[in-house]
C-alpha cells in the first residue's frame, strides 16, 4: 500500500477501474460485474476507482453494492465531480458516449462549487457509502478556468473538513496535470493513457513535477484502451482504432517482449508502475478472468534484457525508469 501524497488516504499497487462494468462499450450482466469486484478483493487489490461518467452512475451503483460485502476501512473509494447527472426523457442508447446503458440521463459540465458538492453527494447515493476516500476533477480540459477557479477550491474545502481524505485532478493529457501539481495543493493526479510504452508525454513534465511536490500519481490507460493487451489489426488505441505505425510499434514491442519470455501485458504494467512518483496502476476490467489475469501479469518480473533492448532499438527512452527486473 502506498499513500497518497501527505493525505493519509492508501492505495494498492494495483487499482481496480469501474468504467468496464458501466458498461464501456458492452454489455455487463449484474453477475459479471459484481464477480469482477469480488475477484479483484480476492487478489489484493483496495483501491476502486469510479465516475458518475460511466455508465451514467451504473458503475457507481455496480461497485458500491459489490462492496458492502467488505469492511468500510479496509478499502479506498474514488469518485469524480465535473459531469453532473440530470434526469433525460431522451429515447436511445448512451453509445455516443461510449456506453451501452439506457439514456436516462445527460451529463453536465459543471465544476462550480455547487455542481461538486451537488455531484459528490448523488455519487454517495448510487454508492450507497456515507463517504468516499479520494475525489478527482474529471477531465477539466475544456473548462481550465472555471476547475482552477471553483472546483478545485471546493475539493480543498471538502478536504479541511474531512469530508474526503484526498483531492485530485483525473485526464487524458500531461499538461494541465503539470499545472495543478504546480500550482495547487492536490494529493494526486490520475494519469490515463500518457505514460504506457506507447507515449510517454508525462515523463518530461509531470512525472519530474510530482517528485518535487511530493504529490502522488496514479496512472490509468497502461494498455492504451487495449493495443498494448493484444497488438492485431482493428485494435483500439485511445478509444479510436489504432493507427498503422501505432500497430506497428506495438507488433515490434510484442516480438521483443516474446523473445525475452515475458509478455507485453506483463511489460506495459511494469513500466507503468516503475517512476517514483507512481502510487498505484489503474486497470479497468470487466470479468473476473481480466482481473485474475491483470493481477497475475502484474506480479510477473520482467527480464532486464527486455528493458535494455528497448533502450537499444529505440523503442524507449534512454531516461524512462524501468523496474529492476530479473537477471535474463
Amino acid at each position: 500500500m502506498s499513500t497518497l501524497g501527505r493525505s493519509g488516504v492508501e492505495v494498492s499497487a494495483l487499482a481496480f477501474g469501474a468504467a468496464a462494468i458501466g458498461n464501456l462499450f458492452t454489455e455487463v450482466g449484474e453477475e459479471q460485474a459484481h464477480e469482477a469486484v469480488t475477484a479483484a478483493w480476492q487478489r489484493g487489490v483496495r483501491y476502486f476507482d469510479t465516475a458518475p461518467h460511466y455508465g451514467l452512475g451504473l458503475s457507481e451503483r455496480r461497485l458500491g453494492a459489490a462492496l458492502r460485502a467488505y469492511p468500510r476501512a479496509r478499502y479506498t473509494v474514488s469518485t469524480k465531480v465535473g459531469r453532473r447527472l440530470e434526469p433525460s426523457s431522451a429515447p436511445g442508447d448512451d453509445l455516443a458516449n461510449g456506453f451501452a446503458v439506457p439514456a436516462t440521463h445527460r451529463r453536465v459540465w459543471d465544476f462550480t462549487a455547487d455542481g461538486v458538492r451537488r455531484t459528490l453527494e448523488a455519487s454517495l447515493e448510487r454508492l450507497g457509502l456515507d463517504r468516499v476516500d479520494l475525489v478527482y476533477l474529471h477531465d477539466p480540459d475544456d473548462h481550465a478556468e472555471q476547475a482552477f477557479r471553483e472546483g478545485y477550491p471546493a475539493l480543498e474545502k471538502l478536504r479541511s473538513d474531512g469530508v474526503v481524505g484526498a483531492i485530485g485532478v483525473g485526464m487524458n493529457q500531461a499538461g494541465m496535470l503539470t499545472r495543478f501539481v504546480r500550482d495547487t495543493d492536490v494529493d494526486v493526479v490520475l494519469c490515463a493513457g500518457r505514460y504506457t510504452l506507447l507515449d510517454q508525454h508525462a515523463l518530461a513534465e509531470l512525472l519530474p513535477a510530482a517528485v518535487a511536490r511530493g504529490t502522488s500519481v496514479v496512472i490509468g490507460g497502461a494498455f492504451n484502451s487495449g493495443l498494448l493487451a493484444g497488438p492485431r489489426p482493428g485494435a483500439t488505441y485511445n478509444y479510436a482504432q489504432a493507427p498503422a505505425e501505432v500497430l506497428d510499434r506495438a507488433l515490434r514491442l510484442k516480438s521483443v517482449a516474446d523473445r525475452h519470455g515475458t509478455t507485453l501485458r506483463a511489460a506495459a504494467l511494469a513500466f507503468c508502475a516503475a517512476p517514483e512518483a507512481v502510487a498505484s496502476v489503474l486497470v479497468g476490467v470487466r470479468s473476473a478472468a481480466e482481473v485474475h489475469d491483470c493481477a497475475d501479469q502484474f506480479a510477473a518480473q520482467v527480464p532486464t534484457a527486455f528493458w535494455q533492448e528497448l533502450r537499444d532499438t529505440g523503442l524507449l527512452p534512454a531516461d524512462a525508469p524501468v523496474p529492476a527486473g530479473e537477471p535474463s
